[in-house]
């Protein structure tokens, strides 16, 4: 029991945001468990923030607040400092002077390791200090820890993920009420499940840069965000949902990382899942984690992906594994990515066009004789075969009277390349009236 006398960690958090005021929180409410499980005290006893007041006020007294991050970095009393800073920018300098400074580092900030984790993770191989990034990725849901240690006898096969929030509370409400995208974007922005500037959520950005982590873990090979695939859902239509449903699936926002013949994929985009799979009724603004490993087979992890608390809750797990391992030998801590720095693999990623799945395609036609003849007839000159046709009659997508009608196909498995050029030749048709809507579709089996 004597380790428990050991004096307390002393940590700098930089940002006093949403996560940081949870952090804040948090380690102060769990502290009397946090110090039995860590075998000493974490306290946090320095914040940067720019808003100065507003810190002070949440902090309140014995904790030292300044408006200069650097200074934070400097005080040679600081152990970890947590950077909730986030972005690109100012946080990746600051993440590298921390390293230098040879404090260890815990970050939430998924787009800043996505793109220059290499270097960072580099950097504190040089140092010997860790870089935790537990809360980068899915919010409260300990995915990294699993993925690193729980599952580290495995071979991974594969992981999907709903790993954004909001496009899946866009998602839910477009099926749940029917609405268009549009409708379900201003609300969400009002509920505040939105930012005012959506982009890196609805355009996929946010969920490649969590992909891009997972797959580096998974498979042992570097962080190359640069590479993903990565499509929103900004075209899906409230259409596209009601036939999925009819057709037995869901659509869903996945990130998936897969080990294939060719390399590793790495890609983002809108994807019909069976309705019986457990990720297809995740709902809301949660998210949710398959993995497949060799031996242990298909596991998930479901629960909050964001919020002050839930994000907190991975920000001091990560304090307590470096209090743990403070004193420990560098080489006998997890490696940053599972595995050793000189054993990472360089095997590639595959261009989406190499990749096979099997697609859902809505082509609004003309409602006349012939149509799907030449559909199919693309199709089958291309070896895609067809899994499955829905013809709408025209009154039920026109109304009375109309001329136009939708088409709805289901494929077999085929390399994206083919697809893409049959689409090509299917949009030349005189008798296709706009522009066709592609999804893809993943069994997850």
């Amino acid at each position: 029991m004597k380790s428990t006398n050991l004096s307390p960690i002393r940590v700098g958090l930089l940002g006093m945001g949403t996560v940081g005021t949870g952090t804040f929180n948090v380690l102060q409410r769990n502290q009397e468990e946090i110090r039995r499980r860590a075998g000493r005290g974490i306290e946090i006893t320095m914040v940067a923030d720019l808003d100065v007041a507003r810190a002070k006020a949440a902090v309140g007294e014995g904790v030292q607040v300044v408006d200069d991050a650097r200074k934070v970095i400097a005080n040679p009393d600081i152990d970890i400092v947590i950077e909730l800073i986030g972005g690109y920018g100012i946080a990746r300098a600051l993440v590298l002077e921390a390293i230098e400074a040879g404090k260890h580092v815990v970050t939430a900030n998924k787009a800043l390791l996505a793109v220059h984790g290499t270097e960072i993770f580099a950097a504190a191989h040089r140092k010997g200090v860790m870089v935790a990034f537990e809360a980068a990725v899915a919010g409260g849901i300990p995915i990294i820890k699993a993925l690193r240690e729980g599952l580290t006898a495995n071979s991974i096969q594969w992981i999907a993920g709903i790993i954004n929030g909001t496009t899946n509370f866009i998602l839910s409400e477009m099926r749940d009420k029917g609405l268009d995208f549009d409708v379900v974007l201003k609300e969400a922005q009002r509920l505040g499940y939105a930012e005012a500037d959506p982009t890196f959520d609805i355009e996929g950005v946010d969920a490649g840069h969590k992909v891009t982590l997972m797959s580096a873990i998974a498979f042992g090979i570097p962080v190359q965000f640069d590479k993903a695939y990565v499509e929103g859902i900004t075209h899906l239509a409230a259409q596209d949902i009601r036939y999925a449903e009819q057709l037995g699936y869901r659509i869903k926002l996945l990130g998936i990382t897969k080990r294939a013949a060719n390399g590793i994929e790495l890609r983002v985009h809108p994807s019909l899942v069976p309705a019986k799979r457990l990720i297809a009724n995740v709902e809301g603004a949660m998210n949710a984690v398959v993995v497949q490993g060799d031996a242990v087979g298909t596991t998930l992890y479901y629960g909050k992906g964001a919020g002050s608390e839930p994000t907190a809750s991975a920000v001091i797990a990560d304090l307590v594994d470096i209090a743990r391992l403070h004193t420990a030998d560098p080489e006998h801590r997890v490696p940053h990515l599972a595995f050793q720095p000189d054993a990472m693999s360089n095997l590639p990623i595959v261009p989406m066009s190499e990749v096979v799945t099997s697609y859902y395609l809505r082509l609004n036609v003309a409602d006349e004789a012939g149509v799907l003849a030449k559909v199919t007839g693309i199709l089958a000159s291309m070896g895609i075969s067809i899994d499955a046709v829905l013809q709408r009659e025209a009154d039920e997508v026109g109304g009375e009277g109309a001329t136009q009608t939708d088409l709805i196909i289901l494929t077999h498995d085929c390399v994206e390349a083919k697809m893409n050029e049959a689409l090509a030749q299917m949009q030349a048709l005189p008798t296709v009236l706009a522009p066709i809507t592609r999804i893809r579709k993943e069994e997850l089996a």
